[in-house]
C-alpha cells in the first residue's frame, strides 16, 4: 500500500471546508473541517514552540472532547507521537506506563489537572493544559502544514489493558488508519451523510477509530459526548442524530434495560458491536426492534478492524464475526486455507502494526516466523466461509482431561432469561485439575438460584463443561472498554 499519505486534516478540508466534522457538546462548540485544519496548524506551532520536535512523546489526559482529535492530527502534521492516557487509572499506574515511552509533555484537561501533575512530577514531563496553553495555540493560529507523511511513522501510541500484564504500547500509523477507514467503511456503507456519536474512551482504539477517524476522513460529522451516559446517548439516537453507531455489550445491555428504549426508531441506524461478542438474547432484542447489530471483531494491533458481520446473515449466524474484510488477511493456525476449521486466528495485511514502541521482544513474539500476527484467539470457520472467535487461548481450562472454551458456557449461561451478564474462568480443582467458576450478574427484579442455574448448563452442556461453582455478583471488575477482567475474578475466587 502507498508509503506517503496526504495530511489527513489538510485534505478534508480542501475538500468540504464547510462541512460539520465535530459537534462537543461539552462546549457547545461545532468544528468545520476548515476548523478543523486551521486549530492543528496552530496546534503544531504550539507543540514546535514548546520544544517538542519528530519522535518525542505527547501524553494526552482527558475526557472525550474535540481538542483531543484536534492535538491528533496537529501530531501527524508534525510527526510528534501521542500517548492517549487512561484517566481512571492511579497516578503510579500512569507513571508505570509512560516512563517506558520516555514522555516528553503531558496535555491535560481541567478535570485531571491534579492526576497530571503527580504523574509530571514523577516522569518529568512538562504539562500543558487543553483550556488555557493550547487554547492560546489554536487561537494564534500557524502556517499552514499539508506535507505528506510517511505512511509507516508512528503517528500515536495505544496502551493494552493489561489483563495480562503491563501495558504494551502499540504503535498506531496513518497507513492503518486509512486500511481501517476502508475496512469498516466498505462493511457499513459510510459516507459523507453519516453521522455518529463518539463516547468511548479515547485512550482505546475504539474511542478512536470505531467510527470516529473513519468517519472524519469520509466527511461525515461526530458529534463528541465526554463520556459514556446512556441517557444522553440515548437521547441523540431518539432524535436522529445518528446513523452510525458502534458500542461495546455492555451498552447495549444498559440500552435494553432503558424505560425509553421502545421509543427509538431503530430500522434507520446501522449498529455495530466489538470488543466481546454480544450475547444472543441482545441480538434478539434488538433485532426485534428493526436493528440488526453486526458483530465484529479487531485488536489493537490490527487498527482495529478485521472482522465484521453483513446485515443479511446476522440473526442467521448469531454469534459469527462474519468474513475478514476487504484488506486484511486472515488464516487458521493448522487449518488448510479456505477449508472449515478451528484454530488460531492470525493476521497480514497493511493494517497491522508494524509492533510495541521500542519493545522487539514482545514484537517478535507476536508474530509467526513467516510474519503473521498470532492473536492467541481461537477461532473458527464454517461451511459458508463465516468466522466465529471460539475464545481466547489462555481462557482455555481442561477439566477431566478435556479442553473447555469459556466462552461457549457463558453463551448458554447468557441465555438464562434471570442472567443478565456472566463470566466463566476455570479454577484449580483436586480431583479433575480445573474446573468452571461461573459469576453472574442478575437481570432486575429476578434471583437466579445456582443449582437451578446448573441444572440448566446441565440440560445443555456435557458434564465436564457445567460450572462446579456459581457466584451472583452485583458487578465484574472491568477494563476502561468494558471488557470483564478475568484475572481479577480470579482473585476474588481465591480470596473466598
Amino acid at each position: 500500500m502507498f508509503d506517503l499519505i496526504p495530511d489527513m486534516a489538510f485534505k478534508r478540508a480542501e475538500i468540504s471546508p464547510g462541512a460539520l466534522a465535530f459537534r462537543d457538546t461539552s462546549t457547545g462548540l461545532d468544528w468545520s473541517f476548515a476548523a478543523v485544519n486551521d486549530a492543528a496548524n496552530g496546534i503544531a506551532e504550539g507543540l514546535t514552540a514548546a520544544g517538542l520536535t519528530e519522535g518525542d512523546r505527547l501524553a494526552i489526559l482527558c475526557l472525550n472532547r474535540a481538542e483531543f482529535f484536534l492535538t491528533l492530527l496537529a501530531c501527524q502534521k508534525t510527526g510528534i507521537i501521542l500517548c492517549p492516557l487512561n484517566w481512571r487509572q492511579t497516578a503510579r499506574e500512569l507513571v508505570d506506563t509512560l516512563t517506558p515511552v520516555r514522555a516528553h509533555a503531558i496535555l491535560h484537561d481541567a478535570a485531571h489537572a491534579d492526576l497530571a501533575a503527580a504523574v509530571g512530577s514523577e516522569t518529568g514531563a512538562a504539562l500543558h493544559d487543553i483550556e488555557g496553553t493550547l487554547g492560546g495555540w489554536i487561537a494564534a493560529g500557524g502556517p499552514p502544514r499539508n506535507d505528506a507523511v510517511p505512511a509507516n511513522r508512528p503517528w500515536y501510541l495505544l496502551f493494552t489493558s493489561g489483563t495480562t500484564g503491563l501495558p504494551k504500547a502499540v504503535t498506531q500509523t496513518a497507513r492503518m488508519a486509512w486500511v481501517n477507514a476502508v475496512n469498516i467503511g466498505q462493511a457499513i456503507g459510510l459516507t459523507s451523510a453519516d453521522r455518529s456519536v463518539n463516547f468511548l474512551p479515547l485512550f482505546h482504539t475504539a474511542g478512536i477509530n470505531l467510527y470516529t477517524l473513519p468517519v472524519f476522513l469520509n466527511g461525515g460529522s461526530s458529534t463528541i459526548l465526554p463520556k459514556f451516559e446512556a441517557d444522553d446517548l440515548l437521547a441523540l439516537i431518539r432524535d436522529g442524530a445518528v446513523t452510525q453507531f458502534f458500542g461495546v455489550p455492555a451498552i447495549y445491555q444498559a440500552f435494553s434495560l432503558l424505560p425509553d428504549i421502545d421509543r427509538i426508531d431503530w430500522s434507520g441506524i446501522r449498529c455495530g458491536c466489538g470488543g466481546a461478542p454480544l450475547p444472543e438474547p441482545l441480538i434478539r432484542f434488538f433485532a426485534d426492534r428493526g436493528a440488526h447489530v453486526l458483530n465484529g471483531y479487531g485488536m489493537t494491533e490490527t487498527g482495529p478492524t478485521v472482522f465484521l458481520m453483513d446485515p443479511a446473515h446476522a440473526t442467521a449466524k448469531i454469534g459469527s464475526v462474519g468474513k475478514a474484510q476487504m484488506l486484511t488477511e486472515v488464516r487458521l493456525g493448522g487449518v488448510p486455507a479456505g477449508a472449515a476449521g478451528e484454530g488460531e486466528i492470525q493476521l497480514r495485511g497493511p493494517g497491522i502494526t508494524p509492533g510495541y514502541h521500542e519493545n522487539p521482544a514482545a514484537t517478535a513474539a507476536s508474530f509467526t516466523p513467516d510474519g503473521w500476527l498470532a492473536t492467541g484467539d481461537i477461532g473458527r470457520r464454517d461451511a459458508d466461509g463465516y468466522y466465529f472467535v471460539v475464545d481466547r487461548i489462555k481462557d482455555m481450562y481442561i477439566s477431566g482431561g478435556e479442553n473447555v472454551y469459556p466462552a461457549e458456557v457463558e453463551r448458554v449461561l447468557n441465555a438464562h432469561p434471570a442472567v443478565l451478564e456472566v463470566a466463566v474462568i476455570g479454577v484449580s480443582d483436586d480431583r479433575w485439575g480445573e474446573v468452571g467458576a461461573a459469576f453472574l450478574i442478575a437481570r432486575p427484579g429476578e434471583a437466579p438460584d445456582p443449582d437451578a442455574i446448573r441444572r440448566w448448563c446441565r440440560e445443555r452442556l456435557a458434564a465436564y463443561k457445567v460450572p462446579a461453582t456459581v457466584r451472583v455478583v452485583d458487578d465484574f471488575p472491568r477494563t476502561a472498554a468494558g471488557k470483564i477482567r478475568k484475572p481479577d475474578l480470579r482473585k476474588t475466587y481465591d480470596d473466598a
